[in-house]
């Protein structure tokens, strides 16, 4: 039986808190930005859930996810789990967008146009 509540499901709440607890120094960098509306307005959420999965950031009004990569996703395993997270995303409407976490610290404004590429309105 599906979960009648789509976004952050309460059987995932322990797990959002602790991510957010415990940012990567890339996630850190990036809320730092996109807290507050910082970025054209928009709103996004951290370790957001959609489903069964916690998303690193995610924008309601453009319905963007973005997933940051580190090393941790060089498995092949894990590339196996992000490509089956990454179909579901899509299949329910939303963009996903991954950064590696090196793009973030090299080029921070290029990353960040990048971002305002997905927005669909002004």
């Amino acid at each position: 039986m599906p979960h009648k509540r789509f976004h952050n499901h309460p059987s995932l709440g322990e797990r959002r808190r602790s991510l957010c607890a415990s940012l990567t120094p890339a996630e850190a960098a990036l809320w730092r930005v996109l807290q507050r509306s910082q970025l054209l307005g928009r709103k996004f959420r951290r370790q957001h859930s959609i489903g069964p999965f916690v998303v690193d950031f995610y924008c309601p009004k453009e319905r963007l996810v973005i997933e940051l990569e580190g090393s941790a996703h060089d498995s092949e395993h894990t590339a196996i789990r992000d490509e089956a997270r990454e179909r579901f995303l899509s299949a329910a409407g939303l963009t996903v967008l991954r950064v590696e976490n090196r793009h973030l610290f090299e080029n921070p404004e290029g990353v960040l146009d990048l971002i305002r590429q997905q927005f669909r309105s002004g």
